[in-house]
């Protein structure tokens, strides 16, 4: 489980094809890859990957993960080139502070930018989502955004805005965003079982 509180800017540097349509990447991070388990859990981007293997090289550390295809396939992982920056978070460990709202970075899909407009203390997305996950996401709800978590200004179906404060824009990717951008959408957990519980009391 995460929160959706970024801990670190990660750079693609390396991606493998693998065989049945899986990629490694491995990612260079300022996380001290002694501290890292093979194993372990790392949101990248919103997206929940296992570590296979770690390590140190010129003093910078990296880790690596494997994707599958159908990772690759619905989320921005497949179209990661080295030079790509991710957003990192490391799963949550017990006394973590809960920070943003618990998320599983499993991204339920992609969300497109429709317009940036960037404000005098902050910047406004206007994002497309697909039309399956709109009823979801509600005004002053939670979403995750390339697993930044963030509330949910307006909604008008098919899509909703959010407003982004200089200190995300800084220390996330979400500074580089522009319309036409594909991001990793993950909605609200509870929004999600509650859904399923009305349909299936």
């Amino acid at each position: 489980m995460f929160t959706g509180i970024i801990t670190g800017i990660g750079e693609v540097i390396a991606v493998e094809p693998r065989a049945q349509g899986l990629a490694r990447l491995t990612i260079a991070c300022g996380y001290d890859p002694d501290s890292i388990g093979i194993g372990a859990s790392i949101a990248c981007s919103g997206v929940c990957l296992t570590v296979v293997a770690r390590g140190k090289e010129s003093n910078l550390g990296w880790f690596s993960v494997d994707a599958a295809a159908e990772t690759l396939r619905l989320t921005t992982v497949g179209s990661w080139r080295r030079g790509t920056r991710i957003n990192l978070e490391r799963a949550l460990k017990i006394g973590d502070e809960l920070g943003g709202h618990m998320t599983a970075g499993h991204a339920d899909g992609l969300a497109g930018v429709v317009t940036r407009e960037d404000l005098t203390d902050m910047a406004r997305f206007t994002l497309r989502a697909p039309q399956a996950l709109t009823r979801f996401i509600a005004a002053k709800g939670s979403v995750a955004l390339d697993g930044v978590s963030l509330t949910v200004n307006d909604v008008a179906d098919p899509t909703f805005s959010v407003l982004i404060i200089p200190h995300t824009l800084k220390v996330t990717t979400l500074g580089q965003l522009a319309a036409g951008d594909a991001v990793n959408l993950e909605v609200d957990l509870m929004a999600r079982y509650l859904a399923r519980l009305v349909e299936h009391p």
